[in-house]
């Protein structure tokens, strides 16, 4: 067998094409991330229908990283306030169909000398956005808005709804409002934002979507139409890495499933 300098020719060829195909992959991976800029190794493979660790290593080859923020919002208001008697019930456990669980939260987004608060519920099964509403305030009206917003979208309100312990899901008017539809609560410990890691995974990646410069918008008004825009993908477009593609993709499997054995004969 033919050797140049100490390598076989066919080992040759095989390191000559393998560069040829990371090259390639190269170009496909920086073509996920330039439309969508938060996506970690596991997403592009599920994007490419690839393995991720070949995507993870030729990232690391090409030096490729997908932009993650690392700052974390606390609400060291709520810290001093005392605890609540609701636990968390949805500890341990997933919902198996829509509409059952929805996980709140809310963060904030600055915009110049301002800022926006931005309040979602999340279906805990589809991993949905249902309801989400804007405020330049984060009083109860900010949250209470969202959970109608979340009825209106939905046509059903959950059977369960968790949160953190801050102030706005602690007023009376939300509690009251949520309680009189029937609607059971549930809390995260306090300082204990773990337990309420989907929201909280949640707003991460939509900070990275929406963009990293918020002031580069030239009203409120484009801001407002971009976290309109953000959501609308996260739901339809963005690969969620539990479900193995968008919460909308996923619901529209789940019920196409439901109608396919309600349609079985017997």
């Amino acid at each position: 067998m033919i050797r140049l300098l100490g390598i076989t020719r066919s080992v040759f060829w095989y390191r000559s094409r393998l560069l040829v195909k990371d090259g390639e992959l190269r170009e496909q991976i920086l073509t996920i991330l330039n439309d969508n800029p938060g996506y970690g190794h596991r997403r592009v493979a599920l994007a490419l229908g690839v393995g991720k660790k070949r995507v993870r290593r030729v990232m690391k080859l090409y030096s490729i990283k997908p932009y993650k923020r690392k700052a974390r919002w606390r609400k060291r208001r709520d810290e001093r306030r005392p605890e609540m008697v609701y636990a968390n019930l949805i500890k341990g456990g997933l919902p198996i169909v829509p509409n059952l669980i929805w996980v709140a939260d809310f963060t904030y987004i600055k915009y110049r000398d301002s800022y926006l608060y931005l309040a979602t519920f999340m279906d805990l099964y589809t991993r949905e956005i249902v309801g989400w509403n804007l405020s330049l305030r984060h009083t109860q009206y900010l949250v209470i808005n969202a959970f109608i917003d979340g009825f209106k979208n939905t046509g059903v309100v959950p059977k369960l709804v968790h949160s953190d312990q801050g102030a706005e899901y602690c007023s009376r008017d939300y509690l009251n409002l949520v309680k009189s539809l029937g609607v059971g609560i549930s809390m995260s410990k306090k300082a204990s934002p773990w337990e309420n890691g989907y929201q909280e995974s949640f707003f991460n990646n939509f900070k990275t979507d929406l963009g990293l410069e918020f002031d580069r918008f030239d009203s409120l008004g484009e801001l407002v139409e971009a976290v309109h825009q953000t959501i609308n993908y996260y739901n339809h477009k963005r690969i969620h890495t539990t479900l193995k593609m968008s919460p909308a993709k996923f619901k529209l499997r789940y019920y196409q499933k439901l109608q396919a054995r309600l349609e079985k004969p017997v």
